[in-house]
């Protein structure tokens, strides 16, 4: 029996050039010989802005790495940040997404429907539309908890619109039909608003990267910062869930110490703005706030660093989450300070990978960078290969996008059948 190559339709209200993970399984499920084409809004995360080349109204399809066709549907920038403008934001991809999908699902004869839902849930509502207009299963990989993280954030405080938002995820949950999760401690909160047979552990990865050829990506201030110093780098979106004071209070207590250690923040985000101005205002030289680099130079920043820093609030909500930036620490071979609760913290021990310590400890969090610092470097590069070993084992790209792939064949495959 010879089967047709499985077409699969990939919504995501984020995608390249946008930086999402999303992105590099795109490109394994389609060099795995899937038929891949992925539906998304206008780029403009993290800055909030829509990106050189695209305009916010409109439809647009262009083609990804050449052999992938994006169909991209008009949407409402994020803006500043605020809760109006982001839910505004969410809204416009869930309408114009539902709208203009819905004609390609119609033609298109898809095998099912992957949604990748970092915040908002409300991205898998084009999907569920497309599922309307054509009949084929809906996975959706879940990110992040609703309505947990709308509390946990502050984004939502209302009691009863929390309620409302719990119903609402309850509806969306029912409409699909598969619930990938990406931490082990995300089934039990997805379970109260779905069937436990719909809920399946599907951890985040990682395309690991290397340096070379990657030289001119970082400024020379930077690479000598990084050379000279013992710095500790935290890397990635700087948002109201990252636990940013706590870095601002453990280089102060650093700095109380006399340590020669930096922190050095590479990323953007709503919250850049406040941490520049703190660093000012009290005067943290050992502080650096780098700016952000494309995604390139990442190899080559992890490389020179001492040891990488990963941080989030103390909320129990977080503590379900490993945020994506742990796999790509494990997959750089450094050292990993955790200064977070529950499964990242789990993760990063249960490596060997590194140090960790309670959320939002940040006279803990300096005494782990000191720790770190005075460890021999060669028992920090065995932490960075126990890391390394760790994710080839659990998080390594190719292997996940072949056991993702090994779901969808196992549910649809039969059907694919070519008389």
């Amino acid at each position: 029996m010879t089967l047709r190559p499985l077409k699969i339709a990939v919504v995501s209200q984020y995608f390249y050039p946008e930086n999402f993970i999303i992105n590099d399984i795109v490109l394994e499920l389609r060099a795995l010989g899937v038929d891949v084409e992925v539906f998304t809004g206008k780029p403009n995360y993290p800055s909030g802005e829509v990106f050189s080349g695209y305009c916010a109204e409109g439809t647009v399809q262009e083609q990804f790495a050449e052999a992938i066709t994006v169909h991209r549907a008009p949407l409402r920038p994020r803006g500043p940040g605020g809760a109006k403008n982001l839910l505004l934001n969410y809204l416009s991809f869930a309408v114009n997404g539902s709208r203009h999908f819905w004609s390609h699902a119609k033609r298109g004869e898809f095998d099912l429907y992957f949604v990748f839902a970092p915040s908002p849930i409300t991205s898998v509502i084009p999907a569920l539309a497309m599922k309307c207009a054509r009949r084929a299963p809906v996975y959706l990989w879940v990110q992040d908890l609703w309505p947990e993280s709308l509390e946990a954030t502050g984004f939502i405080k209302n009691k009863w619109v929390l309620r409302g938002v719990g119903q609402f995820v309850r509806a969306l949950y029912w409409g699909v039909d598969v619930l990938l999760v990406q931490s082990k401690a995300f089934i039990d909160p997805v379970k109260r608003y779905a069937k436990a047979e719909k809920i399946v552990y599907y951890p985040n990865s990682y395309l690991q990267q290397t340096a070379s050829g990657q030289n001119n990506l970082l400024p020379a201030w930077l690479i000598e910062t990084l050379q000279s110093r013992f710095c500790v780098v935290f890397a990635g979106n700087l948002g109201s869930a990252q636990a940013l004071p706590t870095i601002v209070d453990a280089a102060r207590a650093l700095k109380a110490r006399q340590s020669q250690a930096a922190i050095v923040v590479v990323g953007t985000g709503s919250r850049a703005s406040w941490l520049q101005e703190e660093t000012t205002r009290l005067g943290l030289d050992n502080l650096i706030i780098a700016g952000a680099y494309p995604r390139e130079a990442m190899a080559q920043l992890f490389a020179l660093s001492g040891a990488l820093l990963v941080t989030l609030n103390r909320d129990k909500i977080f503590g379900f989450t490993i945020p994506s930036k742990v796999q790509a620490y494990l997959a750089a071979g450094r050292p990993i300070i955790g200064c977070l609760d529950g499964e990242g913290a789990r993760v990063i021990n249960e490596a060997g990978a590194g140090v960790t310590c309670p959320a939002e400890n940040s006279e803990q969090l300096a005494t782990c960078i000191s720790t770190l610092q005075a460890l021999p470097a060669e028992a920090r590069e065995s932490m960075g290969a126990q890391g390394r070993a760790y994710f080839s084992e659990n998080f390594e790209l190719k292997a996940q996008c072949m056991a993702l792939l090994q779901m969808f064949e196992q549910r649809i495959g039969k059907d694919r059948a070519i008389p």
